[in-house]
Order: C-alpha cells, then sequence, then structure tokens
C-alpha cells in the first residue's frame, strides 16, 4: 500500500492546503473533485471507476453466461472507534460487504462505497482509511466500481460513516438459504470466536489484557470457494457478526423449524476473549466476529469439510461444534461441561453497540 504524498497533488485547490475535511469537500466543486481524483481513483482505480461517470456500467450479461444468478448486498458501518487493533472501518467496510455477498454462495465481483464525512475530518485519517479499502478490495479481487462523498456539520457525523454495497455470482448449481437445515446436519464454525468485539471494546474502553486482542476481520470469500469444491450441498453458511455465534444460529434454526444443540467444550474461545468477557460480564456466544463463519452441512461431508477448512489460512482453527435436530424446534440449546444444558437465546439487543 502506497503512502500518501501530498506534495504531488497540484489541484487548482490543494489538498495539502486542507489538512481536514472542509464543507466544501462535499459541494461538488473543485474541492471534491480534487478529494476524488488524488484520493478515492488512485486507491480503488480500476476501468470502470477511472471512467468518473455517475454510474458504473457492467456486463450483467457476461456474467451470468453461465446461468448463474446475482448476489446483491449493503451495509453500513459506523464503528467506534475508527482504528483499532487488526484494522480501521475501511477493512470492515470492504470485508463486511464482500463476506455478505459470499455468504451466499456467490463470487463477489463489485462494490459501491458512500462516505458520509464530519466536518473537521483529518484528510490524512480519511487517506490511511481509503487505502485500506483499495488493498482490502485488490486482496478479495473485487473492483471498487462506483461510490459518493458528502460532508455533514462539525459534531453530526462522528467522523466517518461508510456505506458499502456488493454484488457477486451464484453458481447455478449454488442454493444456500437459512430455511434449508436438516435433522442430523453438522454445525462448524472456521475459528476462534469473539476476538472482534472485545477488540473494539478494549479500544473503546481503553482496557488493557495480558495478550492484546486483535479484530479477526478478514475477507472470507476464497475460503468459502473452496467449502464448495467439497459439496454444493451446504446448507447455510452465515457470517456471526453482530450478535454473534448465538443469534445466527438462533435465526437459522427458526427458519428452518429445527433444533439445534450445541457442545459447550467444543466451541473455540481464545482465552483472551473468555477473560474479557468475565470481567465485563458478556457471554462470548453473542459477542460479534468478522472473520468467521458458521456453515451447516451433511454429516456424511462433515470430515471432508473440516479437512479442507483448516487448510485455509483463515479457516486453521475450524471445528465442529455441534448437530442439528428434531428436538426443541426454533431454538438452540448447549450441552455444559458438567452435564447440563442452557439455552442459547436470540438477544433483546446488542451486548456491544457500534462495533461494526
Amino acid at each position: 500500500m502506497n503512502d500518501l504524498d501530498f506534495e504531488s497533488w497540484v489541484c487548482p485547490l490543494p489538498l495539502r492546503d486542507y489538512p481536514k475535511i472542509v464543507l466544501g469537500h462535499g459541494g461538488g466543486g473543485k474541492l471534491s473533485n480534487e478529494l476524488v481524483e488524488n484520493l478515492f481513483v488512485p486507491a480503488f482505480s480500476n476501468e470502470t471507476l477511472d471512467k468518473l461517470s455517475d454510474s458504473a456500467s457492467l456486463d450483467v450479461a457476461e456474467l451470468l453466461k453461465d446461468g448463474g444468478r446475482l448476489s446483491y448486498s449493503t451495509d453500513s458501518f459506523v464503528v467506534q472507534p475508527l482504528f483499532f487493533r487488526g484494522g480501521n472501518i475501511g477493512n470492515l467496510a470492504v470485508n463486511g460487504t464482500v463476506n455478505d455477498v459470499a455468504m451466499a454462495g456467490a463470487k463477489p465481483v463489485y462494490l459501491s462505497c458512500g462516505f458520509i464525512i464530519e466536518e473537521g475530518f483529518e484528510v490524512e485519517s480519511l487517506g490511511k482509511i481509503v487505502n485500506t479499502m483499495g488493498e482490502q478490495a485488490r486482496l478479495a479481487e473485487v473492483q471498487i466500481v462506483t461510490g459518493d462523498t458528502k460532508v455533514v456539520d462539525k459534531g453530526k457525523g462522528d467522523g466517518l460513516f461508510i456505506n458499502t454495497s456488493g454484488i457477486g455470482v451464484i453458481p447455478k448449481d449454488v442454493n444456500l438459504a437459512p430455511n434449508l437445515a436438516q435433522p442430523g446436519d453438522v454445525v462448524i464454525v472456521s475459528g476462534e470466536i469473539g476476538l472482534h468485539g472485545i477488540a473494539i471494546m478494549s479500544e473503546r474502553e481503553g482496557l488493557e489484557f495480558d495478550a492484546p486482542v486483535e479484530s479477526d476481520c478478514a475477507n472470507l470469500n476464497f475460503l468459502i470457494e473452496e467449502m464448495l469444491e467439497v459439496t454444493k450441498e451446504i446448507r447455510v453458511i452465515r457470517d456471526p457478526t453482530r450478535g454473534g455465534i448465538a443469534s445466527a444460529l438462533n435465526e437459522i434454526a427458526k427458519s428452518s423449524n429445527v433444533g439445534i444443540v450445541l457442545e459447550d467444550s467444543k466451541i473455540p474461545v481464545p482465552q483472551t476473549v473468555r477473560s474479557a468477557c468475565e470481567l465485563l460480564g458478556l457471554d462470548p456466544f453473542y459477542v460479534a466476529n468478522e472473520g468467521k463463519l458458521l456453515a451447516i452441512v451433511p454429516r456424511e461431508k462433515s470430515e471432508e469439510m473440516l479437512e479442507t477448512m483448516q487448510k485455509n489460512e483463515f479457516g486453521k482453527e475450524s471445528a465442529i461444534i455441534g448437530e442439528v435436530v428434531e428436538q426443541n424446534s426454533g431454538m438452540v440449546v448447549a450441552k455444559t461441561g458438567i452435564g447440563g444444558t442452557r439455552v442459547v437465546d436470540m438477544q433483546l439487543g446488542e451486548q456491544l453497540p457500534r462495533i461494526c
């Protein structure tokens, strides 16, 4: 990732003369053009974006020539703080939407991005975030093809909000949905849970732990491609972001009208997360993740699936953590280490707001 070179910017109103965002940067004039041409376009550059049209012209027929379907998702990011261990709001904006598209079994292709910037926000910080987004898009092999920037009065924007939308292509023989889980299926998680939520909370509250907790934010589209090579009969793939694995599994159980039984001892919770949750009175099952997935797969494919996932950089810690059952329809329960069970219900609200 290249550093921003302010000295090379020679627009009529040089951006280096404006170290902080002013209302004019969102006004559609020379300042807006300078911001787009010297910050956003170099970071995101591709053939479609570089035309600087009002909208991106995409060849959908070419995308769907093999009989696939479009996957389309949108998300907004309001995380505080904007920079945290393991990333910043730019990582979340790209990887969050790439993952949402990929959870449908799609290959992500295009992204749009919209920025709502508060007057007074430092241009250097904006540049770091934008460069991160460009870097993450390239890693995920997607193109940011269109976008928008608005500036709001100081005190009315909390620094920076970002919206991203994504388009991907679902192969014609792939059909994933939360209502397809069946009794006998197995639940797999792709790694240790709770890292992102605790990373954000520790930064926000100034908490120090024996080992720093870093966000797990990552793009999972290539991991999902490898999983689909094992079998196209995967029932559901979900990313347990807000509400953690508890909320995601409850949604699947209710949608499929089945029960889900988890094994407490098999769920990978790092000790730093466990300790932080004990200190803060949180349950790691409900803490957000930004680089993990849950998969419901047929039992006969579960071991092969697990082996494949563990070979991937973002699936090394994958584990089978439970099964789908006929009993307790619409509910998720966990078997405890002392032989009892507890209900893992859907939360009324969020344990940790503003984590993405």
